[in-house]
């Protein structure tokens, strides 16, 4: 027994079993739309209900920050951040430089100090060549006069 050989006797009306079947699939079918329908209905009544809050505060927010970077002039900030890299860079080629004169000042101050031992040592020597001078020209006076007074007493007046 097929689907088409079927029939039903309804109020002394029949009904094959095709018409049953489309019936019965429109019916479902309509059935179903009905039932989303409801869902969704629900759905939005649910998003309905809930409280959206006051966004003034926030507004006023975000017009205030558009002015505070309107008053800070961001549209310059590129230039200024260029600048500032090219700033850097020159600050970093001085600073190696200064590196380098440190060395050289550390270097000379070494050379200084070995200068100053130096000096120190010469003035020492200074000192005792002063004191031989000075004894040289005290024996060369009594020497001088030693032989003035042996000439005096080889001539006598």
């Amino acid at each position: 027994m097929s689907l088409a050989d079927t029939e039903l006797s309804i109020g002394g009306v029949k009904l094959k079993g095709i018409y049953i079947a489309v019936v019965f699939s429109l019916a479902t079918t309509i059935g179903s739309f009905i039932w989303a329908a409801s869902s969704l209905y629900g759905r939005l009544e649910a998003v309905e209900a809930v409280q959206v809050p006051d966004v003034t505060p926030l507004h006023e927010s975000i017009q205030l920050i558009e002015q505070q970077l309107k008053d800070n002039d961001i549209s310059q900030l590129s230039a200024k951040l260029a600048t500032l890299g090219t700033n850097l860079t020159t600050i970093s080629s001085q600073q190696e430089r200064l590196l380098e004169i440190t060395t050289s000042v550390s270097k000379l101050e070494k050379d200084i100090e070995t200068m100053r031992a130096i000096v120190a040592k010469a003035e020492l020597v200074v000192e005792d060549v002063n004191e031989i001078k000075g004894n040289w020209d005290t024996a060369k006076t009594e020497y001088d006069d030693i032989w003035r007074a042996l000439d005096a007493l080889a001539m006598p007046l």
